[in-house]
């Protein structure tokens, strides 16, 4: 399982570390014991609530973009079939969905949950594993 601390939480959604903690203490986040008993969040946890949060995104205005982005965030869906899989990311305010072979996902270890650069060029999407 996955844990994240605040300051990683609050980066993933594109928030202050504030923000998070409104979210713990409103309860609309669950608080977990880390071992340096600090708080954080249970990645999976965050990854629902990042993908009930993508339904309905606010419209956001563009002034400039890059040939080439890449997205440090959260696999918030996976879903696959025998041959291929479609993988969700949350990165901030942006919902990612990339497709790739089922073979891929297996290789990466990708899970709900787990933490992703998705590297963004015209009409690709590349999932890869960021250095900790």
């Amino acid at each position: 399982m996955s844990y994240l601390r605040i300051s990683e939480v609050a980066a993933l959604m594109g928030v202050s570390d504030d923000t998070v903690r409104r979210h713990l203490d409103q309860g609309r986040l669950t608080a977990v014991q880390l071992d340096n008993g600090r708080k954080g969040v249970d990645g999976r946890e965050l990854a629902e609530f990042l993908h009930a949060g993508a339904e309905h995104p606010e419209p956001g205005v563009t002034v400039a973009t890059s040939a080439r982005n890449r997205l440090r965030g959260i696999v918030t869906r996976i879903v696959k079939d025998t041959v291929m899989a479609q993988v969700e990311m949350q990165a901030g305010p942006f919902r990612l969905v990339s497709l790739m072979s089922r073979e891929s996902v297996d290789e990466l270890g990708l899970e709900v949950g787990s933490i992703a650069v998705a590297s963004v060029k015209s009409t690709h999407v590349v999932v890869e594993i960021p250095e900790n």
